[in-house]
């Protein structure tokens, strides 16, 4: 698949999942945030690997895995959202992003007077 169109998926995706986060799923749970931070659809839309960041929890990889395990109302949400720009919605696994996390221990390790 060209690969504008697939970032194009890839931006459609990750705006759209992203407001869901916040708007319907947000009200279940008010001190967590969730975050999608990058999406990577497979070239045939079969897939899509949804990385998110988790805040106001401790145990990030718990929440990780029950979104997981609601992939499917998700992806109905979803299809709802796009119907009219794509036909198939591919199936979508989350991971969590680690990358901020990441960050922040290089920044302490930097400036440990922090």
């Amino acid at each position: 698949m060209d690969g504008k169109r697939l970032e194009k998926v890839n931006k459609l995706i990750q705006k759209e999942l992203g407001d869901i986060f916040q708007k319907e799923l947000k009200p279940a749970v008010p001190m967590l945030m969730i975050t999608v931070t990058h999406v990577r659809v497979t070239s045939d839309l079969g897939y899509a690997n949804v990385y998110l960041s988790v805040f106001g929890v401790d145990d990030k990889k718990k929440v990780v895995e029950e979104v997981n395990q609601n992939a499917k109302a998700i992806r109905g949400l979803l299809g709802n959202r796009v119907r009219h720009q794509m036909r198939v919605v591919p199936e979508l696994r989350f991971f969590e992003d680690d990358s901020l996390d990441y960050i922040e221990n290089i920044d302490n390790l930097l400036h440990p007077e922090k």
